[in-house]
């Protein structure tokens, strides 16, 4: 529009009903025409327009970070660099053009996906990225599962970064009403990397919530806090994508027999050190994350009270 602003005239409603080719664990919510549904493009529309009117807010509280105080062109700074966060985890999902090991899910039934890839865009690590991901559900509603997740108090109890020691939010940015759409600045992870802090983004909706995180070095985030360029901050990101499962969270049973309940993906990145072989690379690699993925599901499910699941 001459106002530089855009005006949304049509939203597509797209329903799917393919029960053959759609993954079991995603059927119901597939088929409930809710993943692809006009409704879910203008919850995403909404909740957009409200993170970009909190970043153009110039009387938005600003909050403290190390001695420095958060300008509103700090707090937008920070916001681009968190939004590229979410951008490149969410790209990050497709594995699409990856090295993938489809056989580690056929083998051994475990449901993961890895794959490896060469990084050489900017603004992420350069060098051997391994991404591993696997999805589950769970019999708890999806503000439940994005409350445990966002409480710093249980971090400790899935977070191999943690080392089983507290953390500490040490700022945060609202992006939205809901007290869950922030960005938080968390320490410490690792006690012996005191120039380590945790970027994360959260945020919840009516139809799903998403938290995202990854390891950013203090000059580097001081760089985005102060309102300078963030565009060229190497950021990895890992974290977790929460939905309904396509059934009310009370009433009837699903399809499967389980009542409504939530489908968590879980997601990391890590960067390897150049090995003496790419086939060296690959058996170590996808032995690690394959174990550090593994183990953190199993912690999560008996945080959560859910360790007799399948």
């Amino acid at each position: 529009m001459h106002n530089g602003c855009s005006k949304v005239t049509w939203i597509e409603h797209v329903e799917v009903d393919d029960k053959t080719q759609t993954h079991r664990l995603y059927r119901d919510l597939i088929c409930s025409n809710v993943a692809y549904g006009a409704e879910r493009w203008i919850v995403t529309l909404q909740r957009m327009c409200e993170r970009f009117d909190y970043s153009m807010d110039e009387v938005a509280p600003s909050c403290e970070f190390g001695g420095v105080i958060t300008t509103p062109e700090g707090r937008r700074s920070t916001m681009k660099l968190s939004h590229r966060m979410v951008k490149n985890f969410c790209g990050m999902l497709s594995m699409a053009g990856k090295l993938d090991f489809p056989q580690l899910s056929e083998v051994h039934n475990s449901g993961v996906r890895v794959s490896v890839r060469k990084n050489t865009e900017p603004g992420q690590p350069n060098g051997m990225v391994v991404s591993v991901a696997t999805s589950l559900w769970l019999p708890l509603p999806s503000q439940n599962v994005f409350n445990f997740f966002r409480d710093e108090e249980t971090r400790l109890q899935w977070d191999v970064l943690c080392n089983g020691n507290p953390v500490h939010e040490v700022a945060r940015i609202s992006t939205g009403t809901h007290p869950g759409n922030c960005i938080s600045i968390i320490r410490p992870f690792i006690p012996t990397e005191n120039n380590m802090l945790m970027l994360q983004e959260s945020y919840i909706d009516s139809l799903g919530a998403l938290v995202i995180y990854a390891p950013v070095d203090i000059p580097a985030l001081n760089i985005a806090v102060c309102g300078e360029d963030s565009s060229k901050i190497p950021i990895l990101p890992s974290g977790f994508i929460i939905s309904g499962d396509g059934h009310p969270e009370t009433g009837p049973a699903a399809s499967n027999g389980r009542s409504g309940g939530s489908l968590l993906t879980v997601a990391f990145q890590i960067l390897v050190s150049c090995p003496t072989s790419s086939k060296q690379l690959n058996m170590e690699s996808v032995a690690t994350v394959n174990t550090l993925i593994s183990s953190t599901v199993q912690k999560i499910k008996a945080a959560l009270n859910c360790s007799g699941l399948d």
